[in-house]
């Protein structure tokens, strides 16, 4: 159930009528946990068992943890935690990836394997839930935070569904206590929640989803395709991502917003970044701050040696890569961005300022060209995609004078409208004025959403 299809928006209209109708709190959360339930069990019943183990797991573990003054029962209860969590990840995940690279490893060497592969079915938003139960667990360990005793409320939290299959990564701090006070419609920004719900699905619906036919044959065909098609695919790809990814988030927010509950920034106009850095604090910005805060500063950050912290950016993106999913091409994707973060901080390009437009220029030419790996279907594929950007005869693509206007108008608002609250803005516009400018604009928007409808890129992950 896809957020751009009818069926969504009818689902969500149940869940927000009888949400809203129910006065005591706890039968709202009752009501909100059995609709995300019902929503993840539209992809695949069989594995809401999966989200149901990381529940009771991590809610007995916090509880054990928070009961006990004992630092060596605290560290077993998060151990176990750990392992569960992510045994359950590598297990579906990850298992047939390095069965079979082991295998291949041992056939490079001329000894024969077979890998043990298990053919699992990769059960969708798993990625992204592993890392919010974890965040509970690390944080009661720390004593960051407290365990709390409402098993529905923590169960809401792990299975809320605006974001349980794409993000973005909620932290427990962040929404239980939202879980725990009485929430009023009289409080909600339905104004501001409606407009970012459209803003999301123009940028899925409408750009993402027609970026695509433009973007699929090129990559399903680098070595037929010229030198210019493929740089021209390459800077398509950056903005359909962008557009596919953030347009679920900001949906994921609107829909969470709607209900009463405020889920945090995942985006923040990341092609405007100066700086590789600096990007990384604008794109995914729940899975940037897990790392550093659960990864990153735990190995040591930037506080020792410099060859130290080089080797943890490289660690953490690795496993930022890996965690995409179970690829050499994300593994390489992560290690691209490691490799660019080092370098700016030899060069002290981090911290610079001045020639901000010639920074800009180069930062998203480097992010553009390591989504060729991330997107190609194969480490070959993309070693010959990046070769043919050198100059390769081919089949030329084109792009109307409507497609490049559009892209320069969103490039353009995305750098204007940087730290402006225009969410703030709409919803200070009278209700009489507000209903016909947004019915107007669903009816001038809905020609241009495409025909099929594609699930979102990071579902994969």
């Amino acid at each position: 159930m896809l957020f751009t299809e009818l069926r969504f928006l009818a689902f969500f209209a149940v869940v927000f009528a009888v949400h809203w109708s129910l006065r005591r709190a706890r039968w709202r959360k009752l009501w909100l946990l059995a609709a995300s339930y019902a929503f993840y069990a539209g992809w695949d019943w069989r594995f809401l068992g999966l989200i149901l183990t990381s529940t009771t797991i991590d809610f007995i573990a916090g509880r054990r943890m928070e009961a006990s003054l004992e630092d060596g029962v605290r560290r077993r209860w998060l151990i176990a935690s750990v392992v569960a969590n992510l045994g359950i990840l590598g297990l579906f995940k990850y298992w047939d990836f390095f069965a079979e690279s082991g295998a291949a490893f041992l056939a490079f060497l001329g000894l024969p394997a077979t890998p043990s592969t298990l053919k699992l079915i990769l059960p969708i938003g798993i990625s992204f839930y592993t890392f919010q139960t974890l965040s509970y667990t690390i944080d009661v360990y720390r004593r960051q935070l407290s365990a709390t005793d409402r098993i529905v409320d923590f169960a809401l939290f792990v299975a809320f569904f605006p974001q349980l299959v794409a993000g973005p990564i909620v932290r427990a701090a962040e929404l239980l206590p939202q879980l725990a006070e009485n929430r009023r419609f009289a409080a909600v920004p339905v104004k501001a929640c409606l407009t970012l719900f459209l803003i999301g699905y123009v940028k899925k619906a409408c750009l993402a989803d027609n970026l695509a036919s433009l973007v699929d044959p090129v990559f399903a065909h680098p070595e037929a395709a010229a030198a210019s098609s493929l740089w021209l695919a390459m800077f398509l790809y950056g903005a359909q991502i962008f557009c596919d990814f953030s347009g679920y988030s900001d949906m994921a927010i609107a829909t969470a917003g709607l209900l009463g509950y405020r889920l945090p920034l995942n985006f923040d106009a990341p092609y405007i970044a100066a700086s590789v850095t600096e990007f990384w604090r604008r794109w995914h910005i729940s899975l940037s701050s897990w790392f550093r805060d659960y990864l990153y500063i735990p190995l040591g950050g930037n506080s020792g040696s410099r060859a130290r912290t080089y080797a943890n950016l490289a660690l953490v993106f690795l496993l930022c890569g890996l965690w995409h999913g179970a690829s050499w091409n994300f593994v390489i994707w992560g290690l691209i961005h490691g490799s660019y973060l080092v370098g700016e901080r030899l060069l002290g390009l981090r911290t610079a300022s001045g020639w901000r437009a010639l920074r800009l220029s180069v930062t998203t030419l480097l992010v553009m060209l390591a989504w060729v790996p991330f997107r190609s279907p194969t480490l070959e594929q993309a070693g010959i995609y990046l070769a043919g950007l050198a100059g390769q005869a081919g089949v030329e693509a084109s792009l109307s004078p409507a497609w490049w206007g559009l892209i320069a108008l969103l490039g353009l608002i995305q750098y204007a409208l940087g730290g402006v609250d225009v969410l703030g803005a709409v919803e200070r516009v009278p209700a009489p004025a507000f209903a016909p400018a947004y019915g107007l604009a669903v009816a001038w928007i809905l020609p241009w959403a495409a025909a099929d409808y594609r699930p979102f890129i990071y579902f994969q992950f």
